[in-house]
């Protein structure tokens, strides 16, 4: 689904990634982990078009992306989230999922305007799907509420809805469960396994190695902007080099 060819980026005299290189499989979950500054956020943001590349190249299937624009990563079905949340804070639950679904609109200004026909059936079909992705993250009961009065986890889980509603082939995940509490973190591994069930396939950036471990099938290590070591989670677990760059050696 998603193939990096020796991904490197430069910041002036900073190597950030350094000849990265990996292949994520088609309906797989895939982890990326690494110790803070691993450049694995850095990584992220050159797959979805926020970075440009210093060399290398990244494919999404058989195309090129390397040098896609965001919205046209979106159109090929390849989305993300944030580390922090970015919502729409006086929009309703309903209406940010809503926006998710605005690269698949085709109503123009004049349209929407004089609100035609056309334009009240698009907009009908809009809120009808963004309400199955509601029930999906179990925030249907939220509809109507202002994204900003949402709890923090109920805010992971709007963006998440959100992104969702993009109908993406792949979703990126940068530290999901970054401020959610034990609970929520097995709810969001829940829903992580039925976002893969649904056919999607999904890469996270994630530092809670507990939630890494349980649903990630293939995990890959960065250190210092190189890939360290990458396999199952077992083979992850037992490794001299991830285990020395997470916890030092004496």
């Amino acid at each position: 689904m998603l193939r990096l060819d020796a991904i490197t980026k430069n910041f002036g005299g900073l190597t950030a990634l350094d000849q990265v290189s990996f292949a994520v499989a088609d309906g797989s979950i895939t982890g990326v982990i690494g110790p803070n500054g691993a450049g694995k956020t850095t990584l992220f943001n050159i797959v979805t078009g926020l970075y440009t590349l210093s060399s290398g190249r990244v494919f999404l299937g058989e195309k090129n992306i390397s040098f896609c624009r965001t919205e046209e990563l979106a159109g090929l079905g390849l989305v993300r989230t944030f580390q922090n949340i970015e919502l729409f804070g006086r929009m309703t639950v309903l209406e940010n999922v809503m926006v998710g679904m605005h690269n698949g609109t085709r109503s123009g200004i004049l349209s929407c305007a004089l609100k035609l026909p056309g334009h009240r059936r698009e907009e009908k079909y809009i809120r009808e799907k963004s309400m199955e992705w509601l029930r999906f993250t179990r925030l249907e009961d939220l509809a109507h509420v202002a994204a900003e009065n949402l709890p923090f986890g109920k805010g992971r889980l709007l963006e998440i809805a959100r992104a969702l509603a993009a109908r993406p082939k792949i979703i990126l995940m940068d530290e999901p469960a970054a401020g959610l509490n034990s609970r929520e973190t097995l709810e969001l591994a829940s829903l992580i396994s039925k976002i893969r069930e649904s056919g999607i396939t999904v890469v996270l950036v994630e530092h809670d190695m507990d939630l890494v471990m349980d649903i990630c099938e293939h995990i890959v290590v960065l250190n210092l902007g190189k890939k360290l070591a990458e396999g199952k989670a077992v083979e992850i677990q037992g490794n001299p080099e991830v285990i020395a760059a997470y916890l030092g050696t004496d």
